[in-house]
């Protein structure tokens, strides 16, 4: 049976199932809508130098890529996938307290670290207990996703004006207040039980047949090397629009300009689907990555960033969404949290590796570093490119069809 078979499901789905996993969406956005844009201005309140920022950026990514698919296969494997969820805000508000007893750069390198691995599997594991939803019961997954960036946008304007107000230590209180959030979110996950059918491989093994088809094993390196290319702007963007002379408030709006745009994809990429396929999704977002980063260093006016911000729509959004609809159609539900870690594993070894060399690219290049995120994507875009033409069915595959086993 091929993984996009339907299969009859009777139970009905969990009371309140879409506030839940909304809820289960919004807690950790509001984490990263405080993370991504303001942490790297608190290590530049401990007097951190590019390189620095750049390395303890990147650790807890490569941290992540160790233990977010190790995560993903033990929770196909128990049986509530939502059990996860609770060791993993516990543990993870536990590491943002421990910033709190104060260090200097080894002691957030650790402790950043540490967090990087007990936090992987939240995320991945959270899309997997929506996209169950979606096969399930028919929910609508990016009605349901939109609620984390809702979260997003609002922690990344009440961050802006609290550094504004209160300066760079704020940032450590409100992702506190965040990983409180995902605690109470974890507690109250919707429980859906065992996937549909039995996994029974060990969870050292290599990834099952359905995740190694070469489609799909190469339209995640070029969705994730994508995803990747991001890194530059989430390390260094907020402290380049600070030395351009824009205020808290002007970086929070940029970025909430990008999530917002990304809501309003999520709000219609069902209806979108239905219109347009998931390749030609998957390549503009691929092909419109590149645009966004050789224009970034051209200009310095607040609202040529805010255009380029809106492209996030397609950057991630639509990319995302046409990777999450490729998955569903070729990945059985036993492998769906497998799936995730390993969608998450690619995304954080590209997204490590680039911010690692990001830190000396903006040392060395200032904003021109930019133009080395835009190589990225077009790397991703032509590992994509390859991905649709060894599709089931297409030209680049002879027109031989290939079951997902």
């Amino acid at each position: 049976m091929t993984a996009d078979s339907p299969l009859v499901y009777h139970q009905p789905a969990p009371p309140y199932f879409v506030l839940r996993t909304a809820f289960l969406f919004a807690a950790p956005f509001f984490v990263n809508g405080v993370a991504l844009p303001f942490f790297p201005v608190w290590l530049r309140s401990l007097s951190m130098t590019d390189l620095q920022i750049g390395l303890v950026l990147s650790v807890p990514l490569l941290v992540r890529v160790m233990t977010a698919p190790v995560a993903g296969v033990i929770a196909d494997r128990i049986g509530e996938r939502a059990d996860v969820l609770i060791w993993s805000a516990g543990l993870s508000l536990l590491t943002a307290l421990a910033f709190f007893m104060g260090g200097g750069f080894w002691v957030v390198l650790i402790v950043y670290g540490l967090q990087g691995a007990v936090y992987s599997p939240y995320v991945p594991i959270v899309d997997s207990i929506a996209l169950s939803g979606v096969r399930r019961w028919g929910f609508d997954y990016g009605r349901i996703r939109v609620w984390g960036s809702l979260s997003f946008i609002v922690a990344t304007m009440m961050g802006g004006m609290l550094i504004g107000r209160y300066g760079g230590g704020i940032v450590l209180p409100v992702m506190a207040a965040g990983f409180v959030l995902t605690v109470i979110a974890a507690l109250l996950s919707p429980k859906v039980g065992r996937p549909r059918r039995a996994n029974a491989i060990p969870a050292l093994e290599t990834p099952p047949n359905s995740l190694r088809q070469k489609d799909l094993q190469l339209l995640l390196l070029g969705v994730t090397l994508v995803n990747g290319s991001h890194a530059m702007l989430y390390a260094f963007s907020a402290l380049y629009w600070q030395q351009l002379g824009f205020t808290g408030t002007q970086i929070a709006g940029l970025w909430s300009a990008g999530v917002l745009a990304e809501v309003l994809v999520f709000m219609v990429a069902k209806n979108i689907r239905r219109h347009v396929s998931v390749f030609t999704m998957i390549l503009s977002g691929c092909t419109l990555a590149v645009v966004r980063w050789i224009l970034f260093p051209l200009g310095t006016d607040f609202f040529w960033f805010l255009g380029l911000q809106c492209l996030h729509a397609f950057t991630y959004a639509i990319m995302h969404s046409g990777m999450q609809g490729r998955i569903v159609e070729r990945v059985s539900e036993d492998r769906e949290a497998s799936a995730q870690g390993l969608y998450f594993f690619y995304t954080g070894t590209f997204t490590a590796f680039i911010t690692l060399i990001s830190g000396s690219l903006f040392e060395r290049f200032h904003v021109y570093g930019f133009w080395a995120m835009g190589g990225f994507a077009f790397l991703g875009l032509f590992m994509a490119v390859l991905g649709w033409r060894l599709q089931p069915h297409s030209l680049g595959s002879g027109g031989r069809t290939r079951e997902s086993r």
